[in-house]
């Protein structure tokens, strides 16, 4: 895979969860201006619904609602849209995302029940059929799918099918897996799922959208919180002309209208999750070789973003390395932990191969310059002393 730079060679390489690295086509397919009336432009969001749907494999009994905004936007838009006032949630929290879901469901004012598991443990399964069988006052089950707070995946099907036995609606923050992690209603019987424009599609951002249960979301008009985030009558303007309620940021919507292209051309879900579990890979063998240590098990690492606990070394300074990586091409993310002090570098984006091997003589690079050429990584023992079970 070609190295992917602009004419004026300034344009880094976004080793992050999103924004990412965008193809060239991508870039110039926002370089037309768009009506958000026009019948072109109007077939551009039904190509997006259409292609979304077919994606996850729900298009007989499932709609796509787009929203202006970040995934965030959507997953408060969906929360508030579908969520009556007095129902109470279940969210199975392990890390900074299930974190965000409880505070915007306790801002709306809905009723909130929270199961917990440290940051490098996955939910447990058993303990949802446990709390779902010991309070019938629950309605609906939220769920991260890939925590980018540390890149640990969780295992939807088994959350999926405990919930459908319980006969509660399952809500998933698809926003850092669907695309490039195998997720669809036939293996997962979702209600909703939730996910942006610039992650595993590598479009840009400015667009989240949310896979609703028809029949879900047609009960759920006067729900909403927001007049801006009300997905109900978002559905009900785009069913009736096309049109979006409010000014749409077209330009992303037309850069996603290519990205989905490429995702379709390069193979699809399965051939997206192998580019980047190749890169994942790439990056662990090569990051432990330079001496780093990987905060999660092989086991439960999704191939979208690593967590690489920080060196011990007292040569090493964080912001050095970051600088110094970013003046070589390279952006990667700060840690945001609570139980040790890390870094994480991700797999996603329109990179491949040669371009995290890029990144690893970059990474080498950058610790030589620091007078480092023996790292100790840190062994620690900070999360032996956390709870491992859900509370």
């Amino acid at each position: 895979m070609r190295l992917i730079m602009n004419d004026s060679g300034n344009d880094n390489y976004l080793l992050t969860p999103g924004p990412l690295t965008t193809s060239l086509a991508t870039k110039q397919a926002m370089l037309r201006d768009w009506g958000s009336r026009d019948t072109d432009f109007i077939a551009i969001t039904r190509r997006i619904q259409d292609r979304l749907l077919n994606i996850a494999r729900v298009a007989d009994s499932h709609v796509a609602v787009p929203v202006q905004g970040s995934g965030t936007f959507g997953v408060e838009a969906t929360l508030g849209t579908l969520i009556a006032p007095g129902q109470r949630t279940l969210v199975l929290e392990n890390g900074a995302y299930g974190k965000r879901i409880v505070t915007i469901l306790e801002r709306i004012g809905h009723q909130v029940s929270v199961l917990r598991w440290p940051e490098d443990q996955q939910v447990d399964p058993t303990a949802l059929d446990a709390a779902l069988r010991e309070d019938a006052a629950i309605e609906h089950v939220v769920v991260v799918h890939c925590e980018t707070t540390t890149g640990i995946l969780n295992d939807m099907v088994a959350i999926g099918r405990v919930t459908k036995a319980h006969k509660r609606r399952l809500i998933i923050d698809g926003m850092s897996a669907f695309g490039a992690i195998p997720i669809d209603g036939d293996s997962v019987p979702f209600d909703a799922l939730i996910a942006s424009s610039n992650k595993c599609f590598e479009g840009v951002p400015g667009i989240a959208f949310a896979l609703i249960a028809r029949q879900w979301l047609e009960l759920a008009e006067g729900n909403a919180h927001s007049l801006a985030l009300d997905l109900y009558e978002q559905w009900r303007g785009l069913e009736a002309n096309g049109q979006w309620r409010f000014t749409p940021p077209t330009h992303v919507l037309a850069a996603f209208d290519q990205a989905l292209a490429e995702h379709r051309e390069e193979g699809g879900v399965a051939a997206r999750h192998r580019r980047y579990g190749g890169n994942r890979d790439i990056l662990v063998q090569g990051m432990r070789e330079l001496g780093f240590e990987t905060l999660l098990a092989d086991s439960v690492q999704a191939p979208i973003i690593v967590t690489f606990l920080m060196p011990a070394d007292s040569r090493f300074e964080f912001t050095r390395f970051y600088d110094d990586l970013s003046a070589r091409g390279f952006v990667i993310y700060p840690g945001k932990l609570a139980l040790a002090d890390s870094f994480r570098i991700g797999c996603i984006g329109a990179l491949g191969a040669l371009e995290m091997r890029a990144a690893l003589a970059a990474v080498k690079a950058t610790l030589e310059a620091m007078g480092i050429d023996d790292l100790a990584s840190k062994a620690t023992n900070q999360t032996s002393s956390l709870n491992r079970t859900g509370t």
